[in-house]
């Protein structure tokens, strides 16, 4: 039997080379970015996410995603909250009363059903992270290539269990990569929040550059602050890598959006409606 990896890539590369022949035309650059609701809840105790500021303090979170059509297909940033949460009149409650209880208002097959986009049309994907908030429907998609940074990859899960399906085509990254190799969506390695953790730098045509930040900040205060939450692997990594997003900020004139942050969330265009 095939290694995991081994068979990944194998799958992987099958996938690929169908994405690849897909990607021959000569056009290129990413033409429009959706803003989907991947869920909405409300945290017990926001001093998880800033030690030592905000204890006690309740607030309320969104979970996004974001749909990505470029001129050789649509590609896929996170996947959020699970649709079946939408089922859950309560919502999901964490074992952590200071974490996020999620409500799922709407289903992500439903966004993208609205917008004529069916799941195999999704060639390629990526996750921020691990963690449960951002790959909730990632086996909606089974045929879609899954960018994910190796480190990540590997990292175990609960009682050592695998955090993808060993089935599922995946292309196992070691830091920055240019999907599409037009220089219009970079996956930027951000480690710190998870030890694979990732950010997208999106180069839109009339919005201009914005950088999606996944995890490695949860909401603005803690952006301006530079804080790091409790539970991140690595203190050094996220500080880093912060500054490498700021960086990249600064070079590209490029907006941060912060995929917890609710105010500037609720500020922005939702799908259908889209930035090109």
């Amino acid at each position: 039997m095939m290694p995991r990896i081994t068979l990944a890539f194998a799958i992987a590369a099958l996938a690929l080379s169908g994405f690849a022949a897909h990607a021959q035309s000569d056009k290129t650059g990413v033409e429009k970015l959706y803003v989907l609701n991947c869920g909405e809840g409300t945290a017990g105790d926001i001093s998880r996410w800033s030690p030592g500021v905000n204890e006690g303090k309740t607030m309320d979170f969104v979970d996004t995603c974001y749909l990505i059509k470029h001129a050789k297909g649509w590609f896929l940033w996170d996947t959020g909250i699970p649709d079946a949460v939408a089922a859950m009149p309560n919502g999901l409650a964490p074992a952590d009363p200071k974490a996020v209880t999620w409500r799922r208002p709407k289903t992500l097959a439903a966004q993208l059903e609205q917008l004529g986009v069916k799941p195999d049309d999704i060639k390629a994907m990526a996750v921020s992270h691990t963690h449960p908030d951002h790959i909730g429907n990632v086996e909606l998609f089974p045929q879609s290539v899954l960018y994910v940074q190796k480190a990540e990859y590997d990292w175990p899960g609960a009682n050592n269990a695998p955090r993808f399906k060993p089935s599922h085509p995946a292309e196992l990254l070691n830091g920055d990569k240019d999907v599409f190799g037009d220089g219009s969506m970079t996956i930027l390695s951000t480690p710190g929040h998870t030890p694979g953790h990732q950010s997208l730098l999106v180069k839109l045509p009339k919005t201009g550059a914005v950088v999606l930040s996944g995890d490695a900040v949860h909401f603005k205060d803690n952006w301006d602050h530079r804080r790091v939450p409790s539970m991140n692997v690595d203190k050094d990594q996220t500080a880093a890598s912060m500054q490498k997003i700021a960086d990249i900020l600064a070079k590209e004139k490029a907006q941060l959006w912060i995929n917890h942050d609710k105010a500037q969330r609720d500020s922005q265009k939702l799908a259908p409606e889209f930035y090109d």
